[in-house]
């Protein structure tokens, strides 16, 4: 049997989907076909927020699993909504890359280093707020387009640029990181450096179970904390927020951020939760992680965060 592959025609996704791809063949000694499948998010140059948000990349994605053009997809974890659609199911989330931001700026600069008023791009909201609490002075950007595109931008028109680690890791671009972000005082989005290998819900136990082998359950804990925060905030794209989970030990360790759009106010606080083991039970430790993303979300309501960020979880 050759197992079909449905990605976005990046160059990221085909990246990330080619690793899968090997992990797959690796596992199980199966034949793999990669499909390209274009979406709106890669069409539109316009901000993510215009045209309806990070689904723009999956929908495209999820109608060719509908349409039988092929057996899974790859998605980057921080794309998918936080509500699951009845209709599919995330079969794996293999090891998780590097969580965290990644400063990439001309002459080998820190962020401390950049002049005053540089110009420094970035399409996120959230990285918006970040930037402008501890530089308001920078003039920040607001810029689309692939890595590669976003690079090319630095000593043309820019002085720097913020991306994801996990992205710039697998595309072999390391070499443009001049600074990293530690998650502890810079959350990222919930999932960032994930990938969710998404199939039909009623998909065959055959291709369920062979994608299964793929799973790294500290990965699937971490993304679950940080997803039920953005899920009880009901935070969409536009909305300034930053979780991050990490395993100290057995405990899982959760930190989550709410920031005025100026980035001038902030709400950072963190839980803890303990027994997430290799011995504990699969089920139950996934919703004790979803349970801490829960819980910690309604610490941030409760703090004061609907009066910061566009949310929508404060019933």
């Amino acid at each position: 049997m050759t197992l079909r592959i449905g990605t976005r025609g990046s160059a990221l996704a085909l990246a990330q989907t080619g690793h899968v791809a090997d992990a797959l063949t690796a596992a199980t000694g199966e034949d793999v076909e990669i499909v390209t499948i274009t979406t709106q998010g890669d069409t539109s140059r316009e901000s993510l927020a215009t045209i309806g948000g990070t689904g723009v990349f999956v929908n495209a994605l999820r109608d060719a699993l509908l349409d039988g053009a092929c057996d899974l997809v790859v998605h980057s974890l921080k794309d998918l909504p936080t509500a699951q659609a009845e209709e599919f199911t995330i079969a794996a989330m293999p090891m998780r890359e590097d969580p965290r931001d990644a400063l990439c700026a001309s002459g080998d600069r820190s962020l401390d280093d950049l002049p005053q008023g540089a110009r420094i791009g970035t399409g996120s909201p959230r990285r918006i707020a970040q930037l402008k609490r501890i530089r308001p002075d920078l003039d920040v950007v607001d810029i689309r387009g692939n890595i590669d595109t976003r690079l090319r931008r630095i000593d043309d028109d820019l002085d720097a640029v913020v991306l994801a680690a996990a992205g710039l890791t697998r595309l072999g671009r390391l070499d443009a990181v001049t600074g990293l972000f530690d998650l502890d005082t810079w959350p990222t989005a919930p999932g960032q450096g994930a990938l969710a290998v998404e199939c039909l819900a009623d998909e065959e136990s055959s291709i369920a179970g062979s994608i299964a082998l793929l799973d790294h359950a500290p990965s699937r804990w971490q993304a679950t904390a940080e997803r039920a925060v953005l899920r009880r905030l009901e935070a969409g794209c536009s909305a300034p927020v930053g979780a991050a989970a990490w395993l100290d030990d057995e405990v899982l360790v959760l930190q989550a951020a709410v920031y005025s759009l100026d980035g001038a106010r902030m709400i950072h606080l963190e839980s803890r939760s303990e027994g997430f083991s290799g011995e504990g039970h699969g089920r139950e430790l996934l919703q004790a992680a979803d349970a801490l993303g829960v819980s910690l979300a309604d610490e941030l309501i409760e703090a004061g965060a609907a009066d910061l960020a566009p949310l929508g979880g404060t019933a």
